[in-house]
């Protein structure tokens, strides 16, 4: 069947949809945030570098300064350094792909994920996982404000948590919109407040850094160990997801032509695994000023983001701007953050909870189910044990994302067999794909196994690059032993228009959904099986007895 494109008005109105249409409520909510679906051309109206400013802006997050005072505290500076270099490398090298095929795609990692080895349901666990990484990242960051509203005003911390958790739900509601301008107005001064005191001190008391470099941490011998690295990058890796909510943003970028070219690669390495640079800075920082503060607060608070800023700045201003510019800079750094990780988060609940169900409640349902979760962490005093949380949270989220990533760069561009052009629409894809599904259950399950000592005490530390290993070389062998069979249910969507434009963007030619008759762009859509017109992939997610969905027809 072949249906052929309709010519409209990109920002013509969408006509009401009929009564019967099963996600019409869907359809209706998504075309704020498309939630569910391939980003459209007409909406994505910002410059590569605002898109990029509005990613940058959500990795202002406090906890890479507590990552970094931790690991240096416990296995000391020059181990600590090491391992967040190694994180960094891992973290740049995997993120690439992912935030390539975001930005040229314009599709977020679950889509991406579908499409890379775990099939259109396989990616549901994939999808909990990063939701799951939202909520945790979410109560890191809203304890560290609670932490600052009790030095500076004396809240009680239960009513912290409760107030950094109600704060964001506001802007959330918004979506790329409200996060845009937010994030772009907000950066110029978090970047000034998390600079100034370093370069003040380094300035000022240059002995604070050959202090810094010197010390050995509670475990540490004074040298470089091999497991005391192992470990801390573990930790660091956890972030690894991170990449997660930066194509969140970087999903909204511009189609690639010859004259913004320069500009979108810019944009998309700055904002995609570009991110690690700074989160690597950060966490050296946490390390100095953690240093820094140790003999004034003691080890249990020195970890702690208030307390690190506060004896910084007490160092360079009168004591009475102290408390409050650093309250103002825990506030700034965990709105920005936390804003997106609610946001990504409601993404990554609403993806799961539809395509299981069929059933499309509504985004802030599970943006509200994502804050609910993210207090009980912090009711529960999550801070206290931070890195036995992410330390086992980063054997999973490394099992993942490696996966992902070399599905790309090995089955999609070596070997040739897995589609290069991204698939995400049901119908298209098998249920489930044992290339991403079995590479990443042996990757993350082996791997936690060793950090719970199964395998020894000696090969603990050895457990994030477990998951990366075993990722890295299952997901190609796996591809080989089936032959890409599992990749594509179908070789054709049932439209003749080509699904790029001639630069190799998605093409903006739009078209009607029979089902909720809102127009979409022709990558979000497939050809219908019960009638001779097209549905978009929305429609076809809520579809709960498959009558529209096409059959098989697999590659002979």
């Amino acid at each position: 069947m072949s249906v052929e494109p309709q010519l409209t008005v990109p920002d013509s109105s969408p006509r009401p949809a009929p009564a019967e249409a099963p996600a019409g409520k869907a359809a209706d909510e998504t075309l704020e945030d498309y939630t569910l679906r391939f980003a459209p051309r007409s909406y994505r109206r910002w410059t590569p570098m605002v898109v990029a400013t509005t990613a940058l802006g959500g990795i202002a997050y406090m906890a890479d300064f507590s990552i970094g005072a931790g690991i240096g505290l416990t296995h000391g500076t020059g181990n600590a350094l090491a391992a967040i270099l190694v994180a960094a490398v891992v973290i740049f090298i995997t993120g690439f792909p992912l935030a390539y095929y975001a930005a040229r795609y314009n599709i977020d990692l679950d889509l991406i994920t579908r499409g890379s080895g775990f099939g259109y349901y396989g990616s549901v666990l994939t999808s909990v996982i990063f939701a799951s990484f939202t909520f945790i990242f979410f109560a890191l960051e809203g304890s560290i404000m609670a932490q600052g509203l009790k030095l500076g005003f004396g809240l009680p911390l239960w009513l912290g948590y409760v107030l950094s958790t109600c704060m964001v739900i506001p802007l959330v509601i918004y979506g790329m919109k409200a996060l845009s301008k937010l994030q772009v107005w907000t950066t110029p001064v978090w970047l000034l407040l998390m600079v100034g005191p370093l370069l003040y001190l380094i300035a000022t008391d240059p002995g604070t850094v050959h202090t810094f470099l010197s010390y050995r941490g509670a475990h540490g011998s004074g040298g470089i160990n091999a497991a005391s690295v192992l470990l801390g990058a573990g930790v660091c890796l956890s972030l690894i997801a991170q990449i997660g909510e930066q194509v969140d943003y970087l999903r909204f970028m511009p189609p690639k032509t010859e004259r913004n070219r320069r500009s979108w690669w810019t944009a998309v390495v700055m904002a995609g695994p570009g991110w690690v640079v700074l989160g690597a800075l950060k966490q050296a920082i946490g390390v100095f000023l953690a240093v820094y503060v140790l003999a004034e607060v003691g080890a249990a608070s020195a970890t702690e983001p208030i307390q690190q800023f506060t004896g910084a700045f007490a160092a360079m201003m009168p004591s009475w701007l102290v408390i409050p510019l650093a309250v103002v800079l825990v506030v700034i750094s965990q709105i920005k953050i936390n804003v997106t990780n609610a946001y990504s988060g409601s993404l990554a609940w609403t993806n799961s909870f539809t395509r299981v169900t069929k059933r499309y409640p509504g985004r802030m349902v599970f943006v509200l189910a994502n804050l609910a979760f993210a207090l009980v962490l912090m009711e529960a005093d999550m801070f206290s044990f931070l890195n036995s949380v992410l330390g086992f949270y980063s054997n999973c989220a490394i099992a993942w994302i490696v996966t992902v990533a070399t599905d790309i760069i090995v089955n999609k561009y070596l070997l040739k067999l897995s589609p290069q052009a991204p698939e995400f629409r049901r119908g298209m894809l098998y249920a489930v794909n044992p290339v991403g599904v079995v590479s990443f259950t042996a990757a993350s399950g082996l791997s936690i196994a060793l950090y719970f000592h199964a395998l020894g005490d000696a090969l603990q530390p050895y457990s994030p690059v477990a998951a990366a290993v075993i990722a890295f070389v299952l997901t190609p062998l796996t591809a080989v032993l089936t032959k890409g069979r599992f990749y594509l249910r179908r070789t054709t969507d049932g439209i003749d228009a080509p699904l790029l434009d001639p630069d190799g963007n998605p093409s903006p030619a739009r078209y009607a959904c029979h089902v909720c008759r809102q127009e979409f762009e022709r990558p979000d859509l497939a050809a219908c099986h019960q009638h001779a017109a097209v549905i978009c992939s929305l429609c076809l997610s809520t579809d709960r007895t498959g009558a529209h969905v096409l059959p098989a027809a697999p590659a002979s």
